[in-house]
């Protein structure tokens, strides 16, 4: 039997680019660059505008990536 698309399938999945670009932020704050020259990177500027790019910090993906290396960080400096 084929399957039939789901025509509202589009509200439900995130763009490849988006998630692409949502990987590469959070990989690359992990090996220690901040996230303002992560996100002036040509990777990242020749893929989205500055509206694209505030969708991809609002991933919850992003904030957990970034505030737990930011929590680490403070925890490791007043130790």
């Amino acid at each position: 039997m084929a399957r039939i698309p789901n025509p509202f399938s589009f509200l439900f999945s995130k763009p490849q680019k988006e998630e692409l670009v949502v990987e590469y932020v959070i990989r690359e704050h992990h090996k220690g660059r901040s996230l303002t020259e992560i996100l002036e990177d040509h990777y990242v500027t020749n893929r989205f505008s500055a509206d694209q790019v505030q969708r991809v910090l609002d991933h919850p993906e992003v904030i957990h990536a970034v505030g737990e290396d930011t929590i680490a960080a403070i925890r490791g400096s007043s130790i």
